[in-house]
């Protein structure tokens, strides 16, 4: 398994307005990208206006896929955001379970 990490700096814009950003039709193409497992959304409250993404990938090939793929090309594109960091990072599996990380829920999952 693989975590791709994304942080970025979002538009200097109202909340409200950022938010009314995120709707289904925001979450929908990450619903079936190949080799998701999950994606949690991240929003910084304060006034720094950080925005990204943690996401779990089955495995390294997909997690590149996605980092090469339309939707990081258009972050990387998008003007409006800055400080974009992406990385990717091998989950260290033996300790995320004893640390509790719902990983051995996956296997129980329809792929």
């Amino acid at each position: 398994m693989v975590i791709v990490q994304i942080n970025y700096r979002r538009p200097d814009m109202p909340r409200a307005e950022w938010d009314s950003r995120y709707s289904d039709e925001t979450a929908a193409p990450f619903v079936n990208l190949l080799g998701l497992q999950w994606k949690i959304w991240l929003d910084d409250p304060s006034d720094a206006q950080l925005s990204g993404g943690i996401y779990l990938f089955a495995d390294r090939t997909t997690a590149q896929a996605y980092m090469d793929g339309p939707i990081v090309a258009r972050m990387r594109a998008n003007n409006a955001l800055s400080d974009l960091q992406i990385r990717m990072f091998d989950v260290r599996r033996n300790m995320s379970d004893l640390t509790r990380a719902p990983l051995s829920l996956l296997a129980a999952l329809p792929q």
